[in-house]
């Protein structure tokens, strides 16, 4: 066994996958805006690619909050049967709950160990006006 490399993760709002095996991404996300909190997302996605590795791993996809606690966690299992391939995993998340403003960790674990940790940010927008 060969642990593998993450060779990327994004937030989008949705993965499509295409007839021609293509992933297509839908609403790459930058920030959370929201006129009032708490608020509830539908849906939210996180989405990963992993190469360079041989064997069966897990992925542990994390959302915290700002105390650290998780709102939101999705287990993958996945294989790579050679360090020439790669293995693309979707993390799918649904009524996730954002109490306030401000940075949530996003923390990818293989195996149990963090590979990576970043945030998104999430703001408080004024509703546009009625004209």
């Amino acid at each position: 066994m060969m642990s593998p490399d993450l060779q990327s993760a994004l937030i989008c709002e949705d993965v499509r996958l295409e007839a021609s095996g293509a992933n297509t991404l839908v609403g790459v996300i930058n920030v959370i805006a929201a006129p009032q909190y708490p608020m509830r997302l539908i849906k939210l996605c996180v989405y990963s690619r992993w190469t360079n590795g041989q064997g069966s791993f897990k992925q542990t996809t994390r959302i915290l909050n700002d105390d650290e606690r998780e709102i939101g966690r999705v287990e993958t299992p996945f294989m790579l049967r050679g360090q020439d391939l790669h293995a693309t995993n979707v993390s799918f998340f649904g009524g996730l709950e954002f109490q306030k403003p401000g940075d949530y960790p996003v923390e990818i674990l293989l195996d149990d160990d963090l590979e990576l940790r970043f945030t998104v940010r999430a703001i408080q927008v004024q509703p546009p006006k009625p004209q």
